[in-house]
């Protein structure tokens, strides 16, 4: 009797083991219907500075003003600038004057001059060459010296000369300016023009204007401060267009797609959902990120997403921790399927 009891009990105890384990071991787990991802809100946003040096003299904006693009953010002292300008466009007028006055050539009146000037220096040329024959033939009857002759020879040769110089003044004046007097002229005026185009586009960099619409979320200078080119006057986030930056584990990557519907949550508001949708899957794994702290996770291969969210109201604001629920259910996915993925350690 005393060797049964401990047999009964032993059979006891398997038979318990027996009835625990056995639905626990035959048991399938239900299939899961949502990943849930932690991650933050981020937006575009744009660090706005001048291209050129400057002190600010106008900065009517403040930290969460909408503005819409081409909106004046800032401006600089332009004095410097505008007087560079003024110089450049004397030389303009300077430039055109001066290639009027190639293309005009002589005036009428100095055509007329030139001309006179022909006739007299042509009137002296006659009288020359007859004063040259009445010295030659009284040098041949020995009446007059032959220096007397020679005189009248180098009187005519001067008076030829002279005739001959005022008739190609004339012909030059009625030609006009000469073909690389003018090219000359037109590149100068050109070159006038460019430098004063440079000059205007730089004082048009003395005004800051907004390159895009949305929200002024930190303002980076104040008034009178003196700016140095690039430096950033003002960020400016797009907050209509606002995503959702989160890591999904390797082993729930086929349960998503590009498009697929995402219900996205934060403890700022309580009870509030925003409809998003998966815009961005990562090609490549990469370790989950250092804010994570234990090492366990850190060391987990993860893929990067993204989804787009609808905030028209501006509730949601960069940095903002968030959670997104993504139904797994059949019929709710959307979208082509994600592409096999080559882990990127």
């Amino acid at each position: 009797m005393k060797r049964v009891i401990p047999l009964i009990i032993l059979l006891a105890a398997l038979a318990a083991a027996g009835f625990y384990l056995y639905p626990r071991l035959t048991h399938k787990a239900a299939p899961r219907t949502a990943i849930v991802l932690s991650g933050n809100i981020e937006a575009h946003e744009s660090l706005v500075g001048f291209k050129v040096p400057g002190r600010i003299v106008d900065l009517p904006i403040q930290e969460g003003q909408q503005i819409e693009e081409g909106a004046l953010l800032a401006r600089l002292e332009d004095s410097d600038s505008l007087q560079r300008v003024r110089i450049d466009e004397a030389s303009v007028g300077v430039r055109e004057s001066n290639l009027a006055l190639t293309l005009a050539g002589t005036r009428e009146q100095e055509i007329r001059a030139l001309q006179q000037n022909v006739v007299d220096a042509q009137a002296d040329l006659e009288q020359k060459k007859i004063d040259f024959e009445r010295a030659k033939n009284l040098f041949a009857k020995d009446e007059v010296s032959a220096q007397d002759r020679d005189l009248a020879a180098t009187a005519l040769k001067r008076s030829q000369a002279a005739y001959q110089s005022a008739q190609e003044r004339h012909n030059e004046a009625m030609e006009g300016s000469r073909k690389e007097d003018i090219a000359i002229a037109r590149a100068n005026l050109k070159q006038a023009r460019a430098s004063l185009g440079l000059s205007r586009i730089d004082l048009s960099y003395t005004v800051l204007r907004a390159p895009t619409s949305g929200v002024v979320t930190v303002r980076l200078a104040e008034l009178g401060e003196v700016m140095s080119p690039g430096s950033p006057v003002v960020t400016v986030a797009d907050l209509d267009h606002v995503w959702l930056r989160a890591y999904i584990a390797e082993t729930d990557l086929g349960g998503i797609r590009f498009g697929q519907a995402a219900t996205v949550t934060t403890d700022t508001y309580p009870g509030k959902q925003y409809h998003g949708r998966i815009s961005f899957i990562a090609s490549s794994a990469e370790f989950t990120p250092k804010s994570v702290q234990t090492y366990k996770e850190r060391v987990t291969l993860v893929y990067r997403i993204k989804i787009d969210i609808d905030n028209t109201n501006h509730e949601l604001k960069p940095g903002m921790p968030a959670d997104a629920h993504i139904d797994l259910s059949p019929g709710s996915q959307s979208g082509p399927a994600v592409p096999a993925a080559t882990p990127n350690q």
